[in-house]
């Protein structure tokens, strides 16, 4: 088996020599060997895993998302999940554009041989320009919310400590809660997860999908089908 010093473990990986060494210091790749000067020595199943973790992370996933991942049984499958996701969002994309630019040649045409706009091409474009995807949507609204949850919690903080006013804060946290209870019932509503093991598309209950590990694009769950247990890719509800 072959054995890589850092800098050719780099090289061979695109990255640079302190990449290689901060997922060291991160617990995300540890060398397989140490020479008696402390040198790293890394093999084929390092330089495979550095691979999938510079995969992982042009996805978009956190390093402690891509940690998680990792300590999965299953990071491979869990990998093309995510890039069979990725392509069918893209594709989707595509496929939306390009029925927009149909629809606007169709209007141009028409306003050239008629000058009029027929009325089921200005409704389809509208369909068309106000169709996001599901899951877009769903994680723009968390994002939002969370953001009006810290702002409330951040201002009646401050408020009780510099002010000693309480009141804001007496109002703004059950506010919060409420706000967490409903974002969470909505997540929850409007995302199912891929099995890893038999492509199974399911909703997890809400109790497993409160109490499991999780990652930005991923949640540890059993299968109710085959009943494997490991990370689901998420998508948005049929």
């Amino acid at each position: 088996m072959s054995q890589y010093t850092t800098g050719e473990l780099a090289k061979l990986c695109n990255v640079s020599v302190r990449t290689v060494q901060f997922y060291d210091a991160k617990d995300l790749l540890k060398p397989s060997e140490r020479t008696e000067g402390g040198r790293r020595l890394y093999s084929d199943n390092d330089m495979s895993k550095l691979r999938l973790i510079c995969m992982l992370k042009a996805l978009g996933l956190t390093l402690g998302s891509i940690k998680g991942i990792l300590d999965s049984d299953s990071p491979a499958k869990v990998l093309l999940l995510l890039l069979d996701e990725q392509a069918k969002q893209i594709g989707g994309d595509i496929k939306d554009k390009q029925k927009q630019l149909d629809s606007i040649k169709m209007i141009k045409e028409s306003i050239r041989n008629t000058n009029r706009i027929p009325v089921n091409s200005i409704s389809d474009v509208e369909r068309m320009m106000n169709s996001q995807k599901k899951l877009k949507k769903t994680h723009a609204i968390m994002l939002i919310l969370g953001l009006i949850m810290d702002a409330i919690q951040i201002v009646a903080l401050i408020l009780w400590i510099i002010r000693g006013i309480w009141q804001p804060f007496a109002i703004g946290m059950p506010l919060v809660i409420l706000l967490g209870v409903w974002m969470t019932w909505m997540y929850s509503k409007n995302t199912d997860y891929i099995c890893v093991a038999c492509n199974t598309q399911f909703k997890p209950t809400l109790g497993q999908f409160l109490f499991s590990k999780h990652t930005p694009r991923t949640r540890k769950l059993k299968c109710p089908k085959c009943g494997h247990t490991g990370y689901c890719v998420e998508v948005a509800s049929k």
